[in-house]
């Protein structure tokens, strides 16, 4: 099970002396590369090393029990605490997604349910920015559609660590599972007979693409700009700022009219293209691969209601992984931890069990 480590403390040992190095660090992009990497092995070898040293002291523990039975006792705890690090070693060593420590771009798009389908988007994006703010990340608004009572018909907003996480800790390997079809179930504001109503709101999470992840040829791009509409300043419906792409080749297109000036819009709508590109690719991937490479979370269809969102319960449901909790109030407060959770330890089930 652990041949593989082999090479992984010697490339431990090398990414060590090369961060060391402030050579290495006047090129910002592949000190980031290496302090990732280091991150990603540090744990595994730190495991590995526990493991070799509990496996001594078992030995020792074992040869002074021949003389002193109270020392029976100490072999006993030491052969229990290597069967967790073995356990722990082997969860480390299951193929992760190479995506893990990367940044997000988190789309919600309001669906069934009119202005009350825009509210409840509007309560998704305060949830994730409120999450985000609880375990110290950054957000930025890059694209927003205001509804006429607060909410949103779109809204695109960027999630960034804060520099180099633990392995799982990312923002992708946190958020990726956010992806799908989120119902809600409550009486609208607009109810005036006080009847509960279901409505959606759909949730794209796509891994922001760095330019090394995807080269878009200027020449496979249609752009038009127009002018923008809703909140803005003087210079809405003035100039023609907001900008519409369309990636030719895959029929792709993204707008964004959010910022005030039409270069500023293209940038940031070029940020979402080559996103949304990068996860068409990785999709391909997916289908390419075996079956035994897949997560079973991961692969969920989009199209599927992932969860729901019960007002009068307090309730919510995660209905690919079987959660449920009544803490509704506290989770739309940014309290997500246990419900990503409950969708990570499916995710590990599932890769494991390939694994073996």
């Amino acid at each position: 099970m652990f041949e593989a480590i082999a090479d992984m403390l010697v490339e431990h040992e090398d990414l060590q002396k090369r961060l060391a190095d402030p050579g290495v660090h006047a090129d910002q992009s592949l000190a980031r590369r290496l302090g990732k990497r280091y991150a990603e092995l540090t744990p595994i070898v730190e495991t590995y090393r526990a493991w070799q040293t509990t496996g001594d002291d078992i030995e020792a523990a074992g040869e002074l029990a021949k003389e002193d039975p109270e020392f029976a006792a100490e072999v006993v705890s030491l052969t229990e605490r290597r069967e967790e690090l073995a356990e722990r070693l082997r969860m480390l060593l299951v193929p992760r997604d190479p995506s893990d420590d990367k940044d997000v771009i988190l789309e919600i798009k309001a669906g069934e349910g009119g202005e009350e389908s825009a509210l409840f988007a509007g309560d998704l994006l305060r949830m994730y920015l409120r999450y985000a703010e609880r375990v110290g990340w950054k957000t930025e608004i890059i694209d927003a559609n205001a509804s006429d009572l607060g909410g949103y018909k779109d809204v695109s907003v960027a999630v960034k660590s804060r520099g180099v996480t633990e392995p799982g800790q990312g923002v992708w390997a946190r958020l990726k599972f956010e992806g799908g079809v989120h119902r809600v179930q409550r009486v609208p504001a607009t109810e005036s007979q006080g009847r509960i109503h279901t409505s959606a709101a759909g949730v794209l999470v796509l891994p922001e693409a760095e330019d090394v992840d995807v080269d878009v040829n200027p020449n496979d791009l249609r752009i038009d700009v127009y002018r923008s509409s809703g909140p803005g300043g003087q210079s809405v419906n003035t100039t023609d700022s907001a900008v519409r792409i369309t990636h030719l080749p895959t029929g792709i297109v993204v707008s964004c009219q959010n910022e005030k000036s039409q270069l500023q819009n293209k940038e940031q709508a070029l940020r979402i293209l080559r996103a949304r590109l990068l996860a068409a690719a990785q999709e391909e991937a997916d289908r390419e691969a075996s079956d035994a490479r897949r997560s079973q979370v991961r692969t969920v269809d989009r199209s599927e209601r992932v969860r729901t969102y019960n007002f009068p319960e307090n309730r919510i449901s995660d209905h690919r992984v079987g959660y449920k909790a009544y803490n509704l109030d506290q989770v739309l407060d940014g309290d997500l931890d246990a419900v990503i959770q409950s969708c990570v330890d499916a995710d590990m089930a599932a890769r494991l069990g390939a694994a073996q």
